[in-house]
C-alpha cells in the first residue's frame, strides 16, 4: 500500500510516499481502508518533533474515516464493510491515517451513520471531539448560556459553534468579516471581527454583561481578555496557544468573578467513543457539518501540512488516498 511517512523530523519537506506492506490488525484492532484523513496542526507537531518525537519511519494523521477491511480476532461489534470514523491515532503509539490503510484500536473508532459524508467525517475527529470535550464535558454548557468561541472560522472553532448551538447556547464568535455569513448559518447569534479595537466592549454588550463560557485557542493572546469578558462564575476552557507562556497582566477580574480555568488536550479524553458517537448523531441529524476547504492526495501531503498552518481558510483540509 501507499503511505505518507517521515524518516526524519523536520519541515513538511520530510514527508514522502512509500510503498509498504499492508498492516495486519491486532486482536482488538480494525484494519480500515482510509477514505479521508483530516489534517490538523497537531499532525505537524508530531512531524517536526515539537511534541514528543515519534519513532521513525512514521505515518502522521490523527483523524480518519473509511471502511472496515479486516477485524482482529477479539473484535466484537464491527464487521467487514462497516463505515467508520474516529481519531486518536498517529500520535506515536499508533501509525497514522495518511495512508491507504491503517490499523485502529476499537476504543478510537465508531460506526458512521448512513448518509453522513465520508470526507466530512474524516475531517471531524480532532476538532469535534475537542469542541465536545471542552464545551460539554469541561464547561458543562447549558441552554441559553452565553458562549464565546474565539476563532470561529477555524477547524475547532466552526465545530464548537455548532456544538454550542446544538445545546441551545447563545453563541458569540470572532472571525474575519468574510466568514460571518457562514457562521450565522452554523448557529452563531453574534459574529464579531476579532481585529476590532472595541472587541471586549462588543462581547460584553452582546452577552448582556458577560459570557458564561469561553473556548480559547490562543491563551497567550486572550487569557486576560477572557477574564475581563467573563460573567461571574464564568468558565474558560483553553485548548491551545501560539506561545507557551500565557499569563495575566492583572488577575483581579478573574478573582473578583470566581472565573475558573480548565486547560485540556483531546488525547486525555477518557473514552473518545463517547463524543464521537454524539458527533455522529449531530452529523446524521444535520445539526453539525464540517466545512472542507480543500482536499489533497497522498503525494500532496506536504502541501496539506503547510496549508493547515497558514490560517487562510475556513474549516478543514483533508487527505484523500
Amino acid at each position: 500500500m501507499r503511505a505518507v511517512r517521515l524518516h526524519e523530523h523536520g519541515n513538511a519537506d520530510v514527508l514522502q510516499v512509500d510503498e509498504i506492506d499492508r498492516p495486519e490488525p491486532g486482536e482488538t484492532e480494525l484494519l480500515v481502508e482510509i477514505a479521508a484523513a483530516g489534517v490538523n496542526p497537531v499532525d505537524t507537531y508530531f512531524r517536526d518533533g515539537s511534541y514528543t518525537p515519534v519513532d521513525i519511519p512514521f505515518s502522521p494523521g490523527v483523524d480518519f474515516s473509511g471502511v472496515v477491511s479486516e477485524t482482529g480476532a477479539a473484535v466484537e461489534g464491527f464487521d467487514e464493510g462497516d463505515r467508520v470514523y474516529g481519531t486518536g491515532i498517529g500520535n506515536g503509539s499508533f501509525q497514522g491515517s495518511a495512508a491507504e490503510y491503517a490499523t485502529v484500536p476499537t476504543d478510537r473508532v465508531v460506526h458512521l451513520p448512513d448518509g453522513v459524508d465520508v470526507t466530512e467525517a474524516g475531517a471531524a475527529g480532532v476538532v469535534t471531539v475537542t469542541a465536545w470535550r471542552a464545551l460539554i464535558d469541561h464547561a458543562g454548557l447549558d441552554p441559553a448560556e452565553y458562549c464565546l468561541i474565539h476563532g470561529g472560522s477555524g477547524g475547532v472553532g466552526h465545530a464548537a459553534v455548532q456544538v454550542a448551538a446544538a445545546v441551545s447556547a447563545r453563541v458569540i464568535t470572532t472571525a474575519a468579516d468574510a466568514y460571518h455569513d457562514a457562521l450565522d448559518n452554523y448557529g452563531a447569534e453574534t459574529m464579531l471581527d476579532y481585529s476590532r479595537d472595541d472587541l471586549a466592549d462588543a462581547v460584553l454588550e452582546a452577552s448582556e454583561g458577560g459570557v458564561d463560557v469561553v473556548l480559547d485557542h490562543r491563551l497567550d493572546e486572550y487569557l486576560q481578555f477572557d477574564a475581563e469578558v467573563a460573567a461571574p462564575n464564568g468558565r474558560v476552557v483553553g485548548i491551545g496557544e501560539n506561545a507557551p507562556d500565557p499569563g495575566f497582566t492583572n488577575d483581579g477580574p478573574a478573582r473578583s468573578k470566581d472565573v475558573s480555568y480548565q486547560f485540556m488536550s483531546m488525547f486525555n479524553t477518557p473514552d473518545i467513543r463517547v463524543p464521537l458517537r454524539g458527533v455522529a448523531h449531530l452529523m446524521h441529524t444535520d445539526a453539525l457539518s464540517i466545512a472542507v476547504d480543500r482536499t489533497y492526495d497522498l503525494e500532496e501531503a506536504a502541501d496539506a501540512h503547510r496549508a493547515v498552518m497558514a490560517d487562510s481558510f475556513f474549516g478543514k483540509v483533508v487527505l484523500e488516498p
